[in-house]
């Protein structure tokens, strides 16, 4: 479990943010701070992974914030939020080390794909020894020329192409959630990734009815 705080001084937005992030299985939003003080205070008092941190607090900078919250503990990582664009600003918190940056307002399934891509890089630095490039390349936000197809934004390669090789190992069709389950994403991101595939031709999705419940959407490969 992945165990986190959200330091956000708008307890609407704050309560935005915790509603994502309890979208995304392996996650838990331990606390909220609406400043610098009291985010500290829940580092203090609990094992923190993750902090999702604004800009602007009332008492400190979040740039300023972070570099205190290392000093108690090096291994918390950090998703900033805010509507900060000042170039000087942000090029200090990026030279912080965090691990990505979202402007406000913030699209669900941006602030979505962020955790996950946080979610599957965390869990493979902490069950390997080493990395290799691709693994680097892709924390980095670099693409290796390894035969991938160009993609839109908000479609990782790598991703789809778990996605279309699952969908071709099938024998019948399969629903956003169950591609989820497979390939360890939310079913919004499995949906995204499938409904791209439809663009593409090479899927096709069906209305299907069970004995009761809604209509399920279920996804096969177009067969030529």
């Amino acid at each position: 479990m992945i165990d986190v705080i959200i330091v956000e001084d708008d307890f609407r937005i704050a309560k935005i943010h915790e509603e994502f992030i309890e979208k995304v299985t392996g996650f838990k939003v331990v606390g909220k701070a609406l400043n610098g003080d009291n985010a500290i205070k829940l580092v203090q008092n609990n094992e923190i992974d993750l902090v999702i941190l604004d800009v602007y607090l009332p008492d400190i900078l979040g740039v300023d914030l972070i570099d205190k919250i290392r000093e108690m503990d090096s291994n918390i990582d950090f998703i900033m939020v805010s509507a900060a664009t000042e170039t000087e600003l942000v090029g200090e918190i990026i030279r912080n080390g965090v691990f990505d940056y979202i402007i406000k307002p913030v699209k669900m399934e941006r602030f979505i794909e962020t955790l996950e891509r946080y979610q599957e890089m965390k869990e493979r630095l902490d069950k390997q020894s080493e990395v290799d490039q691709l693994f680097l390349d892709k924390y980095f936000g670099h693409l290796p020329d390894n035969g991938l197809k160009d993609t839109p934004k908000g479609i990782d390669p790598l991703t789809l192409e778990k996605v279309s090789k699952t969908i071709q190992s099938l024998k019948s069709g399969i629903t956003a959630e169950e591609m989820g389950s497979r390939i360890g994403v939310s079913r919004t991101t499995a949906r995204r990734y499938l409904e791209y595939l439809i663009s593409t031709g090479e899927v096709m999705a069906e209305l299907e009815y069970g004995i009761v419940g809604r209509p399920e959407r279920k996804y096969h490969l177009v067969k030529l």
